[in-house]
Order: structure tokens, then C-alpha cells, then sequence
């Protein structure tokens, strides 16, 4: 076999495998940007809960900022981070184990079949507001540090 026809076959095996990876992102994209989600249990929608509704767990975790991640995600490590730095109550929800970093708040890992699934949550990172009420204020994917911190702006208006 020639250089020539390795260098070719290689390229496509390349393709192909970049074909497979686009096609699971945009599997990702849809599940998040459905325009009318179906409702599930305790009043989720396919993004999470409802705002006004009673949360999930509240008598668990009480009121704060709840942060949906897993340690496998490259955009937690910094979301987390940030949510540091917002102050009030936080509570990091790990679908899988948690690493060992220091978090300044509760801890819960394992949570793929319970909260996750609580919650609605379709992927990570993902944040739920929860008022001294118990009722969700806000939820929604937070893609960024910076959406973090409009999601905790638009809240405390």
C-alpha cells in the first residue's frame, strides 16, 4: 500500500469519526433548544423545573443556588468556580462521583437517578434557583461562567 493511499484512508477515518462526534452534538443541541418541552414529575419540563413550582427536595437541600454537573464535563470545572464567587447558599450535584476539589458548599454525588432525575435535568452544567419559598425562581443551562452569573443577576432582580 502507498503513502499516497494510507494518507488517504487515514483522512477518512478521520472524517468519519468527526462525522460521529458532530452528530452527537447536535443530539445535545436538540435536546436542549425544544421549543415545547413535555412535562414529567414535580412539574419538570424537559429543561428542568418550572418557575413558581414547589422544588424538588427542598426539605434536603433548602434554598440556594443548586448546580447540576458531572466531573467528566470540561465547562463545569469553571462554572463551579464561579458559582464561588456568587456567595449564598450552593450546592454542587454530581451525577457521578465528585472530585476531590474543595467546594464552598454542600457536596452530593451519585445523583444521576435521583436528583438529576428529580429535576429534569437533560445535561450538564446545568443551575436551579431555589427561594427561601422552596418554589424554583430560575433553571436553565448554563454553558458558560458568564451565564452563570446572568442567570444569579436576572434572579435577584
Amino acid at each position: 500500500m502507498s503513502f499516497q493511499t494510507s494518507a488517504l484512508l487515514l483522512s477518512w477515518a478521520a472524517i468519519l469519526l468527526l462525522a460521529l462526534v458532530v452528530a452527537g452534538l447536535v443530539r445535545q443541541v436538540h435536546a436542549l433548544s425544544q421549543a415545547a418541552p413535555a412535562r414529567g414529575a414535580h412539574g419538570t419540563t424537559a429543561l428542568g423545573p418550572a418557575a413558581g413550582t414547589r422544588a424538588p427536595a427542598f426539605d434536603r437541600l433548602g434554598p440556594g443556588l443548586l448546580l447540576f454537573v458531572d466531573s467528566e464535563c470540561g465547562v463545569c470545572t469553571d462554572v463551579l468556580a464561579t458559582a464561588g464567587e456568587l456567595g449564598g447558599p450552593l450546592h454542587a450535584i454530581f451525577s457521578g462521583a465528585a472530585p476531590g476539589t474543595p467546594f464552598p458548599g454542600t457536596v452530593l454525588d451519585g445523583e444521576r437517578d435521583g436528583l438529576f432525575a428529580d429535576y429534569g435535568v437533560p445535561a450538564t452544567p446545568f443551575a436551579v434557583l431555589v427561594g427561601e419559598d422552596g418554589r424554583v425562581r430560575a433553571s436553565e443551562p448554563v454553558g458558560s461562567p458568564e451565564a452563570l452569573r446572568e442567570l444569579a443577576l436576572e434572579a435577584a432582580r
